[in-house]
């Protein structure tokens, strides 16, 4: 029988809104389940929220903000993975579903989305200039802190408009909207705490 927690994260992957079915919005999902799991203390939820992302199968690029900083670790299905080990230790069979998680092999589409990992000083700005997206397909922007602090997003067009923003009070944030044409776009992603914070960008 599947755990009452692990029920509410299945559900709360297929609840997701209109382009859940993306893999950046399947990246967001591996995250709540994540926080769900480490929240909750269980290892089940923890490893799920890895093998999702595993299956993602992202790419780094090489991208930085302007007088920006990187990151100097990743958050991936393998830190989820040894957080799922620390939950299950003295748990014998978790822990063998744990390690056939990480002999799985990856099953993502080569050519997807692809992420940087950078850091990011308390209240401050990265700004990523002239990042194409093609017209007449789904843009989708994802970040993620690697701890609970708040980010922002914001994307501005050529002209400097916003078309779109995320600034809930959060550790992650999305963007996605459909460019009329081909266009270099703005990334500005804001720390609003008072720390310094390392952070994923994922994009299509």
């Amino acid at each position: 029988m599947m755990r009452p927690l692990a029920f509410a994260a299945v559900f709360a992957v297929t609840a997701l809104p209109l382009q859940a079915d993306t893999p950046i919005r399947m990246a967001e999902a591996s995250r709540l389940i994540y926080d769900a799991g480490i929240a909750a203390k269980d290892p089940l939820l923890v490893a799920a929220a890895a093998k999702l992302r595993r299956g993602l199968a992202l790419e780094p690029v090489e991208r930085a903000a302007e007088d920006g900083t990187a990151g100097t670790s990743d958050f991936d299905a393998a830190t989820m993975l040894a957080a799922a080990k620390d939950l299950a230790a003295g748990d014998p069979g978790m822990l063998a579903l744990i390690e056939d998680i990480e002999a799985e092999r990856t099953k993502g589409v080569s050519g997807g989305p692809v992420y940087n990992v950078a850091q990011i000083g308390p209240k401050r700005t990265d700004t990523y200039r002239a990042v194409p997206f093609d017209g007449g397909t789904y843009a989708e922007i994802y970040i993620e802190a690697q701890d609970s602090s708040d980010l922002n997003l914001r994307i501005f067009d050529a002209q400097d408009r916003l078309v779109c923003s995320d600034t809930d009070a959060s550790a992650i944030a999305y963007c996605g909207w459909q460019p009329r044409a081909d266009g270099a776009f703005t990334i500005a992603v804001e720390n609003a705490t008072a720390g310094t914070v390392t952070y994923n960008m994922i994009t299509n």
